[in-house]
């Protein structure tokens, strides 16, 4: 969908940038898929706050999607494409032969009244879901399952895909777009096609209460505190911290690697790329 710009009637609407959602669904959520939700503020059971900046925001309700794809050999008809508050992709409401409605992410390219199905024999098309196996190399893929049954982990944001490049035996060989390279069982299943909404990454909130419709709240810089409070605190007059710059609790934030040693670790070819 199209960008949407705004006249610089006011300074925050000068440099606003948002998505034009004119062709969404304009109504409520299907209500049988919505669950409610607690917002905790960033705070545990105990009342502490365990994650900062967090607070205020907009109320909305949970969708509830469907990452497991199970009802196999049954078309689906796509009612309507949403907007959903949880995520940044577009979700789709379908509806089975059988009168069953799910909601999934939506797929680039997928339209109303179009038929969507999952499982074997099942056409290479954007919304249709099967096993990596059954896939051909050099398709772009989402919502793709790491442990076969377990619903799809990788690639669901906005704009996001990986792309199957080939098969080792049991696995198909996935290549991520943070870089990475990695085997999945090869029974897993994903979904054909690259997520909806890519020009996501070009919104330009123009404004701080945004951010606060998000429920984001400001945040300090470690300059501007005193030394008890953040390593990059005090000095005369306005200092650039003096180090490198780390978190409050000292933990390096240039990229520091902080991941232990996991069980896919065997499973990763090549790492990520390094940022720059």
């Amino acid at each position: 969908m199209a960008l949407k710009t705004f006249k610089p009637y006011t300074k925050s609407t000068r440099g606003t940038v948002v998505i034009d959602k004119s062709k969404l669904w304009k109504g409520s959520p299907y209500k049988p898929l919505t669950r409610g939700q607690n917002f905790t503020g960033g705070r545990n059971n105990l009342g502490r706050i365990t994650s900062r900046h967090i607070g205020g925001g907009s109320k909305h309700k949970y969708r509830v999607i469907d990452f497991f794809r199970k009802k196999k050999n049954l078309n689906a008809t796509v009612d309507r494409i949403e907007y959903d508050p949880n995520r940044t992709a577009y979700i789709a409401l379908i509806t089975y032969e059988d009168k069953i409605k799910n909601y999934i992410i939506c797929p680039q390219g997928l339209k109303v009244g179009d038929k969507i199905t999952s499982g074997k024999n099942v056409e290479i098309k954007p919304g249709n879901a099967l096993e990596l196996k059954d896939i051909p190399p050099g398709t772009s893929l989402h919502n793709v399952e790491l442990i076969p049954g377990n619903g799809g982990k990788l690639a669901r944001s906005a704009g996001s895909s990986v792309t199957l490049s080939g098969y080792d035996g049991d696995y198909a060989i996935l290549r991520l777009s943070s870089g990475e390279t990695r085997k999945v069982n090869s029974s897993c299943i994903a979904t054909i096609g690259v997520v909806s909404n890519p020009d996501q990454k070009n919104i330009k909130i123009g404004k701080a209460g945004r951010n606060r419709w998000k429920g984001k709240r400001p945040q300090t810089r470690g300059v501007a505190m005193n030394p008890v409070d953040h390593p990059h605190g005090g000095g005369e007059g306005k200092t650039s911290g003096g180090r490198s710059p780390v978190s409050p609790w000292g933990q390096s934030a240039k990229g520091l690697k902080t991941r232990r040693p996991q069980r896919s670790d065997k499973l990763i070819i090549t790492r990520r790329k390094k940022r720059k």
